[in-house]
Order: C-alpha cells, then sequence, then structure tokens
C-alpha cells in the first residue's frame, strides 16, 4: 500500500514540471502574440501610410465609403486596412467634413486621420484675370469652390449683397482685382465677398489712395480708368500713355470717346469696328454720348492698368488710333487734324483686309 502511495506521488511529481513547462510555453507564445499584435497595431497607427502623395475633395454629407472611394481611386494609402482601422477607433465614420485635403509623402495613419477629422484642409489657389462680366467671374471662381457659378452668381448680383459692400451694380466691378488668393474649397460665396473686401481695402492702402487722391479721383474711378486704358491696350509700355489721354481728357472736360465702352454697353468686344450706329445707343456707358468717367469699370482691370492710372504719363496727346500695321500699338495725337489721319490710315487698312464691323 505504502509502495502505492510513493509510486502516486512520484508520477504527480513527475506531472507538474511537465505542466509547468507547457504553461511556461503557452503564456511566452501569448506574450509573442501579443507583442506581434501591438507592433502591427503601432505600425497601423505610426508607420507612414502614403502611396501617391495628391489631393482629394470630399463634398458636403460625404459618407465613410465615398471617402475611401476617393482615396482608392487615386490610390493615396499603402494599407488601407490600416487607416480603416485608426479612422474607426477615432470615430472618423461619423464626424467626416468636407474639403479638399493633401496627402504628403510621410504621413503616417494617425496624422492623416488626424486632419481629415479636424477639417484641416489645403488652401486652393484662385486665380482669375482677363474678365469682362460678372457671370465670367462666377464661373472662374466656381471651378475652385464648392459653390456652383448660378449659386455664386446669384450671390454676386444680389444687391443688398452689393450694398453691404458698399458700392452699387455699377461699381462693383471695382472690388475684385485680379490676382492669386489662397481660399478654401468649402468658403461661400459670402466669405468669397468678404475676402475681396478685405484684399480690396488692403490694396487701396495709404499710397495708393493719395495718389488716387492727388489725381482728383476715387479708386473706383481710377479702377474705371484702368478698365478702358486695359481694353485699349495690350503693350505694358502703353499703358501709362494711354492712361495719360484719357486723364487728359477727364481734366479738359472732353468726352473719353472710348471705343471699348461701347461694346461693353452693347455685351459684344468681338466688334472690331465701332459704327456710327453703335454710338446712338442709350447707355451710361454711352461715352460719345456722355461726359465723365462712367459709372463703373468695364471688365475687372489687371494690377499693372490701375498702375498705370495712378503713374501716368505726362503729355498733351488728347485722341489716339491703332495703328494701321495692327501691331497692337497706337497713332497719339494732339490735334483733331493729326488724329483725322491717322484714322484714315487705320480705316484703310482695314478695309484691305476687309474688316467691315
Amino acid at each position: 500500500m505504502r509502495q502505492k502511495m510513493n509510486l502516486k506521488k512520484h508520477n504527480l511529481v513527475m506531472l507538474f514540471p511537465k505542466m509547468n513547462k507547457v504553461l511556461i510555453i503557452l503564456v511566452t507564445i501569448a506574450f509573442i502574440i501579443a507583442g506581434l499584435r501591438a507592433y502591427q497595431l503601432y505600425r497601423y497607427v505610426f508607420e507612414d501610410n502614403v502611396r501617391n502623395p495628391g489631393t482629394i475633395t470630399i463634398p458636403y454629407e460625404a459618407t465613410f465609403d465615398q471617402v475611401l472611394d476617393s482615396l482608392r481611386a487615386k490610390e493615396i494609402l499603402k494599407n488601407e486596412k490600416a487607416f480603416i482601422w485608426v479612422a474607426k477607433k477615432k470615430d472618423y465614420p461619423h464626424s467626416i467634413k468636407p474639403g479638399r485635403y493633401l496627402f504628403q509623402a510621410g504621413r503616417n495613419t494617425n496624422s492623416i486621420v488626424n486632419m481629415l477629422k479636424a477639417g484641416n484642409q489645403k488652401a486652393v489657389s484662385i486665380v482669375f484675370n482677363n474678365l469682362r462680366f460678372m457671370e465670367e467671374l462666377a464661373g472662374k471662381v466656381s471651378r475652385y469652390l464648392a459653390a456652383d457659378s448660378s449659386t455664386l452668381l446669384a450671390h454676386l448680383t444680389d444687391s443688398s449683397v452689393v450694398s453691404k459692400m458698399g458700392f452699387d451694380k455699377y461699381s462693383f466691378h471695382a472690388m475684385f482685382i485680379p490676382n492669386t488668393y489662397e481660399l478654401y474649397w468649402t468658403t461661400t460665396p459670402e466669405k468669397f465677398t468678404e475676402r475681396m473686401k478685405v484684399e480690396y481695402d488692403r490694396f487701396w492702402n495709404g499710397e495708393r489712395a493719395k495718389k488716387a487722391e492727388i489725381l482728383g479721383l476715387t479708386p473706383v474711378e481710377v479702377t474705371t480708368v484702368a478698365s478702358i486704358v486695359q481694353e485699349e491696350t495690350v503693350k505694358e509700355d502703353e499703358k501709362p500713355i494711354v492712361a495719360g489721354l484719357y486723364l487728359n481728357r477727364i481734366k479738359k472736360g472732353i468726352p473719353l470717346q472710348a471705343d471699348p465702352t461701347i461694346k461693353f454697353a452693347l455685351g459684344d468686344f468681338s466688334i472690331k469696328r465701332v459704327l456710327t450706329k453703335y454710338l446712338e445707343i442709350d447707355s451710361p456707358y454711352n461715352t460719345y454720348k456722355y461726359a465723365g468717367i462712367p459709372p463703373g469699370p468695364i471688365n475687372f482691370p489687371e494690377i499693372s492698368s490701375i498702375e498705370a492710372v495712378l503713374n501716368a504719363r505726362e503729355h498733351n496727346y488728347l485722341y489716339m488710333c491703332a495703328k494701321e500695321d495692327f501691331s497692337g500699338y497706337h497713332n497719339f495725337a494732339r490735334t483733331l487734324r493729326e488724329h483725322s489721319l491717322n484714322a484714315r490710315r487705320y480705316q484703310q487698312a482695314l478695309n484691305k483686309q476687309k474688316i467691315w464691323q
């Protein structure tokens, strides 16, 4: 009996070391698995996850699946599973913000999700120039913003908006100075006009305002003259001369008789020859019929055109006519007699080219 008890004790002693070994092995394996999982999660969160740097635009009310579709379309991510895991952990699928987002090389998943969740957009560079009508401005700017052209145009032509900005329907053009502006895709029409007003006020700083005052003109009047100068010549070196000519006419009280204003009144800048019948149009922009400066710009003049007026060349010219060589330059004259000779040469050149209107 004692022998059997001793045998059982011996067997138990032999069994426990084996169980201890198995337990140690299992615990070790568990630690290894946990370590591997921890390392995987660490990589999910902090490892670079941008395959192809680029931008995506997330529209208003987008779903998480739509965000994923946009990322897939441009093959932005290296590890989509990591993005999904981190995004869900940070509850991003329930807090999606619209905008245009830039994914730079080297960004990790944590950084990407934080950027999207916080709505830290990449600003877009809005460039507009060579425009004449408000419809063109709305169409150009809407390419960069969430608002479509019709919504933006409705805002830009709203009389209450125009009045709030301190302008009227004629002078409102002057507030939009062609340049490159950094804005966000989600910028609303309201924020766009507010930004343009800030830029307008900044542009007309003390120095420019003082120069306008010396000329006896307001900033809007300077911009209006600049818009005519811009239509008259594309030659930068000629702009100050043309500006000086119109300032001479203004000082002497002579009607500007600027053909571009007639084209603007007719809404047709394709006209090559301003015929007598066109001069009968009853419009405040008819500078043949009404003396003085028109009530507002006929385009959105470039900064160079505005500067040309503020720094106009001093001379005695009162007349100008396009050169007969179609070089884009003009012949200038002090007297009507000189001008008539210049005009006759140009008209003969038009006839030779069979340009009748």
